[in-house]
């Protein structure tokens, strides 16, 4: 499933990708939330004709990052799901990767190794990454490959997520029982991984590199950052997984929702940010965020 809107060149680089598999069974389902640019129909019109595994659909309307991947939910029809930014990169190995993990029929959610790109298409390694990369040693170790499940995961994830959505496949039947919640914009990825963790799924995990992520130095998600939606969000997140780990008798789990130690530091590495550009509206977002007890 590949829900679309942003850049063009990385789309089609992306798209590119995707039909470069040495695994050449799947099917691609691009869903077009109506980004405006006059070269699109033609283009999708002769990649459609070019290849009868691929499927185009433009919505009537725009609904948003979580209304279009709760559409693209909506629409799976096979075993196994992958739900792909738009901006992001296969490697030619990588459905071959995820397909022989589910060899394993307890597994719900694969995990392969990624590289990080910029921008340009640069591998790098910045802060946030490492983090994510102790946050997963903390959890399975040195192990290249894992099983993982239960209260553990749940409050190592919540401690800091390390799971990158776009690279992640999926059981399809877990994904379609729980499906995105809707008013998540930022942490929709982590909560529909937790629903499937907490329903009793099972989280793979391997260092085979398979995927190149890209991170942008100003996404959506950093603008959410600076003027302070992004945290707003995730309090409101965090706050109902400790309920829901409580009511699980998920003791630990709880305290690591309730504390959300990381989300915490993150905002207050932001706050120098914030105020040289004069956003003071989200400084005292971020702020109250640093220090809620």
């Amino acid at each position: 499933m590949f829900p679309y809107y942003g850049d063009v060149a990385m789309m089609k680089a992306a798209i590119s990708s995707v039909l470069a598999q040495t695994d050449r069974d799947f099917r691609l389902t691009v869903v077009d939330d109506g980004y405006p640019d006059d070269s699109l129909p033609a283009y999708f019109a002769e990649l459609v004709a070019s290849d009868d595994r691929i499927v185009y659909l433009k919505n009537e309307k725009n609904l948003g990052a979580n209304g279009n991947y709760r559409k693209c939910v909506s629409l799976i029809e096979h075993e196994y799901v992958v739900i792909m930014g738009a901006d992001d990169l296969m490697k030619p190995n990588y459905l071959a990767t995820v397909r022989k993990a589910f060899e394993n029929p307890e597994v719900d959610i694969v995990q392969p190794g990624i590289e990080v790109i910029d921008e340009n298409g640069r591998v790098y390694l910045p802060l946030v990454d490492r983090i994510k990369k102790s946050m997963r040693r903390a959890l399975v170790g040195s192990s290249s490959a894992a099983l993982v499940e239960g209260e553990p995961l749940a409050a190592n994830l919540i401690d800091g997520n390390w799971l990158y959505f776009p690279s992640v496949a999926w059981r399809s039947s877990a994904v379609k029982k729980h499906n995105f919640r809707q008013g998540y914009d930022v942490v929709q990825d982590l909560a529909l991984a937790l629903d499937v963790i907490m329903d009793g799924g099972k989280l793979f995990v391997t260092d085979t590199v398979c995927f190149q992520y890209r991170r942008h130095r100003e996404s959506d998600s950093s603008v959410r950052a600076l003027d302070g939606r992004r945290f707003v969000e995730e309090r409101r997140f965090f706050d109902e997984k400790a309920a829901e780990f409580t009511a699980l008798k998920w003791t630990t789990a709880a305290r690591s929702a309730r504390l959300h130690a990381t989300s915490r530091l993150n905002a207050a590495s932001l706050i120098p940010k914030v105020v040289s550009k004069k956003m003071w509206p989200g400084l005292a977002v971020l702020a109250k965020h640093v220090v809620r007890p």
